[in-house]
């Protein structure tokens, strides 16, 4: 491919020179001989300051999105308006459109996310079609797994994965997209087929500092962006923001489907939730099927509703959307259990917003008063650091008002002072009134909830998840909550069974 066939459709400001090129990358760090290099200013950097390292790397052409960077004689040029949308129009043209060839379902929202699109990921196997998957958990390109190293990758690097699925064969993709990827424009030019809004709660305001620039973020996905707008829209009805969206979706989908416990077109029937699982009938525009997961709580609910909204907009059948739900049987660090033969249970789950803390604890305390104990609700949570200081004080009121005992601990502090975060989130907790102790240290903390914990008790251990790293000052060192507490358990003479699968489709699958 030469120059100007890569930049069909670009519109660039300003453009000189054809050289052939062999591919195209936004980090100077990854150039190769033959590449072109897309500089682009961020939130945090400038990649044209890295114009002349590329090209002493071997870069043929640059792309940028600066006016004051002036042309240079050795290379290829083009100036564009914005770095972001050029990227994703040369990142179609390089790989040949491979969006074009699949058919998208997009997930956004505060929580239920990753769930929701292993589930649908499930369904659509069960149905027979071969996918790839974009998530926080990891990427999978129909029976390949790569690590995820943002929930929603760089254009350049989604281009990339999809040729690789469509090579494989895939004919369908499911997508976590979040909020800072739609307000960065990372999926500008992406078609959507389907999309998905689970919910909206506070989170990410010390990047969009208001809950309107966030939902404003969200709606982005359901209007387009650089595309067609979605052909059918997929809105959680017993949400107020969704039920906001609703209004707006009807204007540009063709399609608005809601889903609900009690309301919309998919709802469930004779409810059963159990410590071992999940039963109802899914009712549905046509007909009803029983559903059985082995996936818990009222949050489950929700998002198996979604999957199933989002199956059937994607044309599954009943039968498909039943089997493909019944044969997930976990998701990795979401109400992940670890089973050490202890007499207490001990869960990792992701929850890192004051509301995801209700809703675990709440589904805690129903965890432990349905398997007909009486034991205790004791929770390990942290706040982010670098983010938004002020839900830390929600967190810590979340986390105290659904527990009998929290042990306050250090998530990722990042550049702060864990302790100094700590105190933020204290200041809730003790006006929830449970019983707290502090330990910045996450393993002693993990290891005090552990002693701390009797027969019949449920030890959450939330924030982290599905993480294998934590991130302080000193940058990311390895650390797993799943890992962590089955050593403590271990070093408690307590015999651990198998451990967490390493990952990808089948990890989480009845097999």
């Amino acid at each position: 491919m030469n120059f100007l066939e890569l930049l069909h459709g670009v519109e660039p400001l300003a453009q000189r020179g054809n050289p052939h090129v062999t591919g195209l990358e936004y980090d100077s760090r990854r150039i190769q001989p033959g590449n072109v290099f897309v500089a682009m200013r961020g939130e945090s950097s400038d990649g044209n300051k890295f114009i002349d390292k590329a090209i002493a790397s071997g870069a043929v052409a640059i792309v940028t999105d600066s006016a004051e960077e002036k042309p240079r004689e050795a290379v290829a040029w083009a100036q564009v308006k914005h770095g972001r949308q050029a990227l994703s129009l040369l990142s179609a043209n390089f790989y040949e459109h491979p969006s074009d060839k699949l058919l998208i379902t997009g997930i956004t929202g505060t929580n239920g996310k990753s769930t929701t699109a292993l589930i649908l990921e499930s369904i659509l196997e069960a149905a027979g079609r071969k996918s790839a998957l974009i998530g926080t958990i990891e990427y999978h390109v129909v029976s390949k797994v790569l690590p995820a190293p943002h929930t929603t990758p760089e254009s350049l690097d989604l281009n990339r994965i999809f040729a690789q699925a469509v090579a494989e064969g895939a004919t369908e993709a499911v997508m976590e997209v979040s909020s800072h990827a739609l307000a960065q424009q990372r999926v500008y030019a992406i078609p959507f087929e389907v999309a998905v809004f689970t919910n909206l709660t506070r989170d990410h305001l010390d990047y969009h500092e208001t809950m309107e620039e966030y939902f404003r973020a969200k709606q982005i996905l359901f209007e387009g962006s650089g595309s067609e707008p979605p052909r059918v829209a997929v809105l959680n009805a017993d949400d107020e923001y969704a039920q906001h969206l609703a209004k707006r979706s009807r204007q540009f989908s063709r399609r608005t489907l809601t889903y609900g416990l009690t309301q919309g077109d998919f709802r469930t029937e004779r409810l059963e939730i159990s410590p071992h699982g999940t039963k109802f009938n899914l009712i549905t525009p046509d007909s009803s099927v029983s559903i059985s997961s082995p996936l818990i709580g009222k949050v489950n609910v929700y998002n198996l509703l979604a999957a199933a909204s989002a199956a059937y907009a994607r044309g599954c059948k009943l039968e498909a959307i039943a089997n493909g739900i019944s044969e997930l049987s976990r998701v990795p660090g979401r109400f992940e259990k670890i089973d050490c033969n202890q007499p207490f249970t001990v869960v990792v789950d992701y929850a890192h917003t004051d509301d995801a803390l209700r809703n675990l604890t709440k589904l805690a305390r129903e965890f432990v008063e349905r398997a007909g104990q009486s034991g205790r609700v004791i929770t390990v949570f942290g706040c982010g650091g670098d983010r938004d200081r002020a839900k830390r004080p929600l967190m810590g009121e979340g986390a105290g008002r659904g527990s009998d005992f929290v042990v306050l601990t250090s998530d990722n502090p990042r550049s702060e002072d864990p302790v100094a975060i700590m105190n933020d989130a204290m200041v809730g907790l003790q006006r929830s009134g449970t019983k707290y102790k502090m330990e910045p240290d996450r393993k002693a903390a993990i290891a005090l909830a552990i002693r701390e914990a009797k027969p019949g008790d449920i030890v959450l251990l939330a924030g982290k998840g599905h993480e294998k790293t934590q991130t302080n000052r000193q940058g990311s060192i390895p650390f797993d909550d799943v890992q962590v507490a089955r050593e403590i358990l271990k070093d408690a003479g307590y015999e651990c069974l198998a451990t967490r699968a390493a990952g990808g489709m089948d990890a989480g699958k009845n097999r």
